[in-house]
Order: structure tokens, then C-alpha cells, then sequence
């Protein structure tokens, strides 16, 4: 096996890397470096850092000179340098002691990360939009297209999606757009209740149809006249509560408990589950008339994870929601948030991140939500792209030497990125933590077949 040098790893790697002696002339200055900066390596070298960065901090705030003081490293510190070209890039800096064999201080070293595409993103504004609903997600230009059609039918909406990705949203914005919207929304739970009590929620009773029924009560149904009504994880409806339902549907009726005649009802309805119907339909424990009644037009709302792009515009609406109620001046994330956000999987969806962003400005003492007011899961999970590799390398298992182990645990980890971002590199690469150029140059290397959509 050949010998990995320091320089050889200092080569490949995606963050700008430099050294420098005690004086603050640098020593040495990696690819990633001259790429971020512009200033070519044998320029840099010799030159004080201040003449090659002019950052915001050299003159009184220098990470490096921090740690070169107090001995302990800076993660993670964000501001900006000037390229050659004079353009403010933001970055992302970490810092830490250069000694020589015998543990003498010699120098000091600091790593950097170009956050711009991430700013980039983040402050893109919505490309699409239509009532409560915007994206910036390829993923879901498909769902906003059909909405201001959708919203004008009076058809059963069926709204399909993971826990947490934003269906009673969707359903109240089809609500806000249709010939109803100067009527009720009125929205019911139909997993959270006993079929007992689920029935007289939709239908209502009258006084004396049960013990405790002391006078008339209207349903939902009633509620949702010349409205519409949502009725949310309809998947979790019982056999016996899905033939009532199918005949309110087919016949536009239904009997209040204890009531002698049926009443009429206009209400248009959407539904919403998480739960693969067809697979219910084919274990018997759905039935399929009902699923073709509330099948006439479906909407499947994408998972957090595929559409990325939306990540920045969904929280900065939040920050500024939680904010006002909380009664705080915070203004904005710091761009090493918005890196761990990026490389998160979000299970909950657009829901874990309402709620993380709500604890975020509950526990932020200043004007800028920072990694250290994120819940530890989300800090954890999201280590980037080395910490990915090192992983899937450690669980591999296979008879691969280490170079290749870890090769081949960092074409897996690229592939998947690029699959959960519909093969747009920008977005792939924010999630990774890498710039665009490297993760150009690593899909070349690792020989990568890259799909035809591929963003350019």
C-alpha cells in the first residue's frame, strides 16, 4: 500500500487549508485554498495572511491569533474574505496548533469553507408559488402546477405524504382558491378517535340517542356545509366506519345518530393519509370502492429530503413567525446552520423543522441562531461528507483495502446525495458540505455515471 502523506491529504480535501509561522507569513496553502481565494499558492506563500485574506476579522478578531493565545481550537467561527477579484466570500473557519515533533509551537493552522453557494440559496425567494403553498423545489413544481386546477373541482381530493410534509396546508390552500372559500374548513383527525366517537364527530346526534345526550349536537359534516371538510389519516379508519363514509360520499347524505331522516350535505372533501392504500386495499383492511371514491384526483407532497431548496424559504418563515411570538430581534441563521440543515435527513419533514427552529429561537441569546442553539441530533447527523465516509467505511465489511474502502464508502455516500436532490449538484453539494467544483471533480474521479437530468 503507498504511503498517504499530509500534503497528499491536505490536496484532496474540500476546505481551504493554510499554515503559518509565528511571524503570520504563511507556509503552506492547499488546492481548496487557491480555489476559495483565487491567489495561487506560490503567491500566498511568504505573504502575511492579512495581505492574502483580508477578512474582517484580521485586525482584532483572528480566529488563529485566538488560538495561538489560548492554545484551545475555534469550530466552526463564520465571516468573510475578499478574493482576488474583490468579492466578499463568506466562510466557515476552524483553527488549531502546528508543533513540530517535540510538542513546540511553531505555527498555527486554519481550515476554511466557502458557505457562498449556501448563501446563495438561502436567500433565493420563492419561484413558485400559490396561496400559503411557495417552493423553490423542482420537486414540487409538479404539485403547485395542478393546485389552481384542483381548487376550481368540486372532485374528492386525496392528499398523500410522509408524517409531517405540510397536507393539511396543501388542504387548506385548496380550500382558500375553491368555490367554497367563503365557507367553513373544517378539519377532524380520523386516526386519533374511537370509531364511537369518530361517528358522531362526522355525523353529530340528536338529543336522547345516547346516555348523556342531553340535546342535538351537529357534526362535522353540518359544520362543513357549503365548506370543505378534511379528513386527515383516513387510512386509519375501521372497516365498519369506511362503509359509512363510502355512503356519504356516493350519496351526498348522512344520519345523525338518532336521527329519522338523513340530512343533505355539499361539503367538498379532501382527504389525507400517510399510509399506502393500495397495499391496504390488497390486504383486505381498506376497501378498494372507498379508495376509488377518494382516489379521483391525488396529490403526493414530496418528503423534506427531496426537495432541499425549500429548507432556507420554510425556515426563515418560521424565524420570523417564532420570533414575533417570542418577542425577540433575531434576524437571521448562521450560515453553518443552514450547512446543517442541508446535510440532515429530517424524518418529521417540514413539521421537525418548524419545531427546531422554534427551540432555536427560544434558546438564542442573540440577533443570529447559531449551531449551538440546534438540537444535538441535528448537529450529529449531519457531520458532513468525511464523517459520512468514515461510517459507511467502518460498516462495510468488505475485503477492500482502506483506500478503497473508503473510495468506494465515498462514492456511495456522493451517489446518494445526488438521488436525494434530483441530481442537482448545487444541492447536492450544500448537502454534502462540499463546493460545486469539487464534487464536479469528485464524480470524474470515482467515474460516477451521473443521470441525464443532472443540473448543470
Amino acid at each position: 500500500m503507498d504511503v498517504v502523506t499530509t500534503e497528499t491529504i491536505l490536496e484532496s480535501i474540500s476546505d481551504g487549508v493554510f499554515t503559518v509561522d509565528l511571524d503570520w507569513y504563511i507556509s503552506s496553502f492547499n488546492r481548496a485554498a487557491e480555489q476559495i481565494t483565487g491567489i495561487k499558492r506560490e503567491e500566498a506563500i511568504g505573504l502575511r495572511c492579512s495581505e492574502v485574506f483580508k477578512s474582517n476579522m484580521c485586525e482584532h478578531q483572528c480566529p488563529l491569533a485566538k488560538t495561538l493565545s489560548s492554545g484551545e481550537p475555534i469550530i466552526n467561527q463564520t465571516g468573510f474574505i475578499v478574493d482576488l477579484s474583490g468579492k466578499r466570500v463568506p466562510i466557515s473557519i476552524s483553527t488549531a496548533l502546528l508543533k513540530d515533533s517535540d510538542g513546540k509551537i511553531i505555527g498555527g493552522a486554519e481550515t476554511f469553507r466557502d458557505l457562498s453557494e449556501l448563501e446563495q440559496l438561502r436567500k433565493l425567494r420563492a419561484r413558485s408559488r400559490f396561496g400559503e403553498m411557495a417552493s423553490n423545489s423542482p420537486a414540487m413544481q409538479e404539485v403547485l402546477a395542478m393546485l389552481p386546477v384542483v381548487a376550481q373541482s368540486p372532485s374528492t381530493v386525496l392528499v398523500l405524504g410522509e408524517s409531517g410534509t405540510g397536507k393539511e396546508v396543501l388542504a387548506r390552500t385548496l380550500h382558500q382558491s375553491s368555490r367554497q372559500k367563503n365557507g367553513p374548513f373544517i378539519a377532524i383527525n380520523c386516526g386519533a378517535l374511537p370509531d364511537s366517537l369518530l361517528e358522531s364527530e362526522l355525523f353529530g346526534y340528536r338529543k336522547g340517542a345516547f346516555t348523556g345526550a342531553d340535546k342535538d349536537k351537529a357534526g362535522r359534516f353540518a359544520l362543513a356545509q357549503n365548506g370543505t371538510l378534511f379528513l386527515d389519516e383516513i387510512g386509519d379508519i375501521s372497516p365498519a366506519m369506511q362503509v359509512k363514509l363510502l355512503r356519504v360520499l356516493q350519496e351526498q347524505e348522512y344520519e345523525p345518530l338518532g336521527a329519522v331522516k338523513s340530512e343533505k350535505t355539499n361539503a367538498r372533501i379532501i382527504c389525507a393519509t400517510n399510509r399506502d392504500l393500495e397495499k391496504l386495499v390488497v390486504e383486505g383492511s381498506f376497501r378498494q370502492d372507498l379508495y376509488y371514491r377518494i382516489h379521483i384526483i391525488a396529490i403526493s407532497i414530496p418528503p423534506l429530503r427531496d426537495r432541499r431548496e425549500d429548507i432556507p424559504l420554510l425556515a426563515d418563515e418560521f424565524l420570523q413567525r417564532f420570533a414575533l411570538l417570542n418577542n425577540k430581534s433575531i434576524s437571521a441563521f448562521a450560515p453553518e446552520v443552514f450547512a446543517r440543515f442541508y446535510a440532515y435527513r429530517w424524518p418529521g419533514n417540514v413539521r421537525e423543522l418548524e419545531n427546531v427552529v422554534e427551540r432555536a429561537v427560544v434558546l438564542c441569546s442573540s440577533e443570529t441562531i447559531g449551531e449551538r442553539d440546534l438540537p444535538t441530533e441535528i448537529v450529529q447527523d449531519s457531520q458532513g461528507p468525511e464523517g459520512r465516509v468514515q461510517q459507511v467505511s467502518a460498516a462495510s465489511g468488505t475485503g477492500l483495502d482502506v483506500r478503497d474502502a473508503r473510495r468506494e464508502a465515498e462514492k456511495v455516500c456522493i451517489i446518494d446525495a445526488l438521488k436525494h436532490n434530483r441530481f442537482n449538484v448545487t444541492a447536492a453539494a450544500a448537502e454534502l458540505g462540499l463546493h460545486r467544483a469539487t464534487l464536479y471533480r469528485k464524480i470524474k474521479d470515482l467515474s460516477i455515471v451521473v443521470h441525464d437530468q443532472m443540473s448543470q
